[in-house]
């Protein structure tokens, strides 16, 4: 039974795109029913759309990373809001801070997140939030814009689990990606263990970030979210297949369910 939802993997990138087929065809072999694709610009966005237009599988989000923060002038912004109202669109992001490269000034990440936050408002849509050593300052903001009606995951949690409670009680959801197989992820596996299964989701981050016992070793692809989700049933010691049922009904509930 296809049970997983890959909730952020980016088919968009050309380590995945120039074999997409492929990539496609082994998600499916390992029962993924559903994949989010991302944006990362303007481009990337574009991509994302037309990627879910031909693959009845995806879906689109479209947004500017916050490393192009500095890109998103009101051009950019005017095209983001015209390929989020696209029937594939379901989300926009991924947006947020990312404060560990800064390869935006920080001013111009805040007002890029800012206007993401308010556009994810204007068109009920939830919101894909990056964070990277920036988790209070991405919650502040939020909490300060007001946090958009349809909700929003921090995809990629690397917080520990006090952040993680404070993210749910704000009404947002938590995805865990291939970190989570990694030796030196207790602080992740005691969010796992800790908050409820209802906000979780379960993501790949494709081609970045390798479950073991692939790290360092090959790409990842949407495929190998059934290495996280296995993983996750391992630390709340339960089955795999109420894991994947879960995850994917939240991913559904969130993105779909308007």
């Amino acid at each position: 039974m296809n049970d997983l939802f890959d909730s952020h993997a980016h088919l968009n990138d050309h380590r995945l795109y120039k074999n997409l087929e492929g990539v496609l065809e082994h998600a499916y072999e390992a029962g993924v029913s559903r994949i989010i694709c991302p944006g990362y610009d303007i481009e990337s966005s574009k991509l994302a759309v037309e990627i879910a237009q031909k693959y009845e599988m995806v879906w689109a989000a479209v947004g500017i990373h916050p490393h192009d923060a500095k890109l998103l002038n009101d051009d950019a912004l005017n095209e983001l809001k015209s390929l989020a109202q696209h029937k594939r669109t379901v989300a926009i992001g991924e947006t947020g801070l990312d404060f560990y490269r800064n390869l935006s000034p920080r001013e111009a990440q805040e007002e890029s997140f800012r206007k993401h936050i308010r556009l994810a408002k204007e068109l009920s849509l939830p919101i894909i939030v990056h964070d990277r050593d920036s988790g209070k300052e991405c919650l502040r903001i939020l909490v300060d814009e007001g946090i958009p009606s349809a909700g929003g995951v921090f995809h990629c949690f690397s917080q520990n689990a006090d952040f993680a409670r404070g993210i749910i009680d704000a009404g947002l959801h938590i995805g865990i990606a291939g970190t989570v197989t990694f030796d030196k992820s207790g602080k992740l596996k005691s969010v796992v263990e800790s908050v409820p299964l209802n906000r979780l989701l379960i993501e790949t981050d494709a081609p970045y970030l390798t479950p073991e016992p692939f790290r360092g070793r090959q790409n990842n692809e949407p495929a190998m979210v059934k290495l996280v989700a296995e993983k996750i049933a391992e630390i709340r010691k339960t089955d795999f297949a109420q894991i994947a049922k879960a995850t994917r009904e939240n991913a559904e509930r969130l993105f779909f369910k308007r």
